[in-house]
């Protein structure tokens, strides 16, 4: 029986953030009243959504790119994305002179997709979600000789593990952070990060009860599909993965489900109280803020605003409801 790949540390997330902040600044982490009195906490905002492409998955993509081979190099990277990943592959392709290709479900955020073209990535619409994109997109890499990248590799997870790093360095005396789940990455990386230097920071993890199959297979221990059925691209998992899974059961405090339509409220209640856009995944950690008032109030908080690529036309859906 062969041991189990040893989980990544502390240590492999410090060496991460050459590679990230060669082409990034840290983000900012804001205070703010207006969402600690809704909250019945001290509420803090990390603002990953104001990268060069709007959510924290560029971190990993710098990272990862800074660690190719010459025939990966040559290659090219291959992935499947709703839009975040794909933007992050896309960027990190771009300022290190190689060729991406990224497999999109139909249907997927026009912005997003026209962000990834604008990078200069090939960009190629395939099955009604994720995972069929995703599946497919692994044959045409192994086809054409190239570098497939799955969202949830560990050079991606030590590179967004860089902004945890930022917020306990920011906020030394952090209580809860809150981070949203699509295909685990960011949790992981949070997690590793927080819990290495200080184990009595929680971290909770929170995703689409119209999309749990990440939650229900951490509540149960085992690999889990499920219906997946959210507006929030950014959480559309169906099928979960199994070595974010293995490093969520080992770090994290708690992972908890909330409902789209109060996802929904969140986000508007975010863009009113910090002025940013929000997208689907970046209300998540706010939903579940709310959701977990009592057991929350009088702490220090951090949210995650992972990310603010919402469309226009899903805005406009928001604000009709």
């Amino acid at each position: 029986m062969t041991p189990e790949h040893p989980m990544p540390t502390l240590h492999d997330i410090f060496a991460a953030r050459p590679h990230v902040y060669r082409h990034l600044k840290p983000t900012p982490l804001y205070y703010y009243a207006g969402l600690s009195e809704l909250v019945g906490a001290e509420v803090w905002v990390k603002h990953e959504n104001h990268h060069p492409v709007g959510a924290f998955k560029v971190r990993g993509g710098l990272n990862l790119a800074a660690q190719l081979t010459e025939a990966e190099r040559r290659g090219g990277l291959f992935t499947a994305s709703t839009g975040n990943h794909g933007q992050s592959i896309a960027f990190a392709a771009k300022v290190n002179g190689l060729k991406a290709t990224i497999a999109v479900p139909e249907g997927a955020n026009p912005g997003k997709v026209a962000a990834m073209r604008g990078l200069g990535a090939e960009v190629i619409c395939h099955g009604p979600d994720f995972d069929t994109a995703r599946e497919w997109i692994m044959e045409v890499a192994a086809a054409r000789g190239g570098r497939f990248v799955s969202p949830t590799e560990e050079p991606l997870i030590c590179g967004v593990g860089t902004y945890g790093l930022e917020i306990v360095e920011a906020l030394p005396e952090v209580e809860t952070i809150i981070v949203p789940v699509g295909a685990g990455s960011g949790a992981c990386g949070t997690s590793i990060a927080a819990k290495s230097i200080n184990p009595k920071i929680q971290v909770i993890a929170a995703q689409s009860a119209q999309a749990p199959a990440m939650q229900l297979s951490w509540q149960s221990g085992e690999l889990v599909t499920a219906d997946m059925k959210t507006f929030a691209e950014g959480v559309a998992t169906r099928v979960p993965f199994a070595n974010t899974q293995r490093i969520m059961r080992h770090y994290l405090d708690d992972f908890i489900l909330v409902d789209d339509a109060d996802i929904k409220k969140a986000m508007l209640l975010m863009m009113e109280h910090t002025h940013n856009l929000t997208e689907g995944a970046g209300g998540i950690p706010l939903a579940a803020a709310l959701q977990l008032k009592d057991r929350l109030a009088g702490q220090k908080i951090v949210l995650i605003l992972c990310g603010g690529n919402l469309s226009l036309a899903k805005l406009r859906r928001i604000l009709a409801e």
